[in-house]
């Protein structure tokens, strides 16, 4: 069997969408992003997984994959060629996988420094089975990366469809910014061509706070559409749903933070519909 629920050869190949959510500041909401953006699509009845590319493993533990169930995880893909199949856990029971990552990966842009392949290794993988790779398997790839602009997100970005950056609303929201998306425009210009910028998230919006009302408002008026309608609030269960080993989305269903994932998971997929149909 398939992470598609069917037999190989008995359905035409997907092709997954690729996403990669990444920005290089801490703290802004990245792998909540990434666990409940997930959480939301599976709900939707779409086939996810979510590739840990951060050594901290916070999205993994976040979906209830301890360390003990990480035998194979995407240090293992990336350094030794292990297929992603090996390393996948699903999650609960709704179409949502995770290829875990381990602190291993800290050492990666080391251990890989002379490979020639070495910004191609995750590209790889994901296509690595014919008919029954990772890539034909899915409706969406999300990858976590991590908060640095180093080999694992050069390795994210090369095997990307589009980058989502969170964007915390807070004083600092825009520093670094152009730094990514310098790194964006080298991926584009040396590894791969298709990579977009799929989209701005407000994140962490405090509705007491008026200084995130103004960085929403100057984050729209200076990015404008390809910000995300959806703004993710402060929500205390978005910050305790991954200490039960749960998305938000299944920790506390009717919760602001829930909502509001479930509300970014469905305007994400009217613009990937919107994006197809033009």
């Amino acid at each position: 069997m398939t992470p598609n629920g069917t037999s190989a050869g008995t359905s035409a190949p997907r092709r997954a969408k690729i996403v990669a959510l990444a920005n290089q500041k801490g703290g802004v909401g990245k792998t909540t992003t990434a666990i409940n953006l997930g959480a939301g699509l599976a709900q939707a009845g779409r086939r996810v997984l979510l590739v840990d590319l951060d050594p901290q493993g916070n999205a993994s533990t976040g979906l209830g994959l301890g360390y003990d169930r990480r035998g194979v995880s995407t240090y293992h893909v990336l350094t030794e060629g292990r297929s992603l199949g090996e390393a996948l856990s699903q999650c609960g029971s709704a179409p949502l996988f995770v290829a875990p990552a381990t602190a291993d990966l800290s050492g990666i842009d080391a251990e890989l420094a002379d490979a020639p392949d070495r910004t191609q290794r995750l590209r790889n993988a994901f296509r690595d089975g014919g008919a029954q790779a990772p890539i034909h398997c899915f409706d969406y790839i999300i990858i976590d990366c991590p908060p640095s602009l180093n080999l694992l997100t050069v390795n994210a970005m090369a095997a990307a469809d589009t980058v989502i950056v969170p964007l915390q609303c807070e004083f600092f929201a825009l520093e670094g910014l152009t730094q990514l998306l310098g790194t964006v425009r080298r991926v584009q210009g040396a590894l791969n061509p298709a990579l977009r910028i799929g989209g701005i998230v407000l994140t962490m919006y405090d509705r007491r706070n008026n200084l995130s009302a103004q960085v929403a408002e100057d984050v729209r008026l200076n990015l404008g559409d390809s910000v995300f309608q959806t703004i993710i609030p402060r929500n205390v269960r978005l910050s305790e749903a991954p200490s039960h080993a749960l998305p938000a989305l299944v920790y506390d269903p009717d919760c602001a933070g829930s909502q509001a994932y479930r509300a970014l998971a469905a305007e994400l997929l009217r613009r990937d519909a919107a994006a197809m149909a033009a």
